[in-house]
C-alpha cells in the first residue's frame, strides 16, 4: 500500500472518533485542555492498537471478527447512549452529570469507536505495508480528530445550552446504529 492509501484509510477510521468527541464537546460545558488531551490520547492509543492487534490476528479468524464487530460496537454505544439519555431526563436535583472523563467511560468510548480499526488491521496483515508508520498515522490523525471534535462540539454546545446529555446520548446511539447498518448491508 502506498502512503496516500494509508492516509485515506487512517482518515476514514477517525470519523467515529470525531463524532464521539463532538458529542462530548456538546455535553461538557467547560472542557479543560488536560481532560480533552487525556481523552484524545486514549482514543488515539486504542485506534492505533486495534489495527496492530488485527495485523497480528491475520486471516485465521477474520470471518469470526467480521460477523460480530458491528454488534460489539453497537452494544457498547447503545448502552452508553442510553445511560446518557436517562441522566439527561432526570430532574436537576436528582441528576449526577455524565462525566465522559471517567476512566471506564473513556476506555468504553475508545474501544467502541476503534473496532473497525481492528478489522482494518486484519487486512493490513494481508498487505505489504509498514505497520509502524500505519499505526502512527492512525493514532496521530485520531488524536487530531478527537481534539477537533471536542472543540467543534463545545462551540455548538455553548450555543445550544441545557440538557446536552439527551442530544449526546441520541448521537452516541446513532453512531452505534450507523456502524450496525453499515455492516448489515
Amino acid at each position: 500500500m502506498n502512503l496516500l492509501t494509508i492516509l485515506l484509510i487512517a482518515f476514514g477510521l477517525t470519523f467515529d472518533t470525531f463524532a464521539a468527541s463532538a458529542t462530548i464537546g456538546l455535553m461538557v460545558k467547560d472542557i479543560r485542555f488536560k481532560h480533552a488531551t487525556r481523552l484524545a490520547i486514549v482514543m488515539a492509543f486504542f485506534q492505533a492498537l486495534m489495527p496492530l492487534i488485527g495485523w497480528f490476528i491475520g486471516i485465521s479468524i477474520r470471518d469470526y471478527i467480521i460477523h460480530i464487530d458491528h454488534w460489539v460496537a453497537f452494544g457498547l454505544l447503545f448502552l452508553l447512549g442510553a445511560k446518557m439519555i436517562i441522566e439527561g431526563l432526570k430532574h436537576d436535583d436528582e441528576r449526577s452529570p455524565f462525566n465522559p472523563f471517567r476512566p471506564m467511560v473513556i476506555v468504553t468510548i475508545a474501544i467502541a469507536t476503534s473496532i473497525d480499526a481492528l478489522i482494518a488491521g486484519v487486512s493490513f496483515g494481508l498487505s505489504e505495508l509498514n505497520i509502524w508508520l500505519t499505526i502512527f498515522l492512525i493514532g496521530f490523525l485520531t488524536y487530531l480528530m478527537a481534539m477537533l471534535g471536542m472543540l467543534f462540539g463545545k462551540t455548538i454546545g455553548n450555543r445550544i445550552g441545557h440538557r446536552m446529555e439527551i442530544i449526546g446520548g441520541l448521537m452516541v446511539i446513532a453512531i452505534g446504529v450507523k456502524i450496525l447498518i453499515e455492516h448489515l448491508n
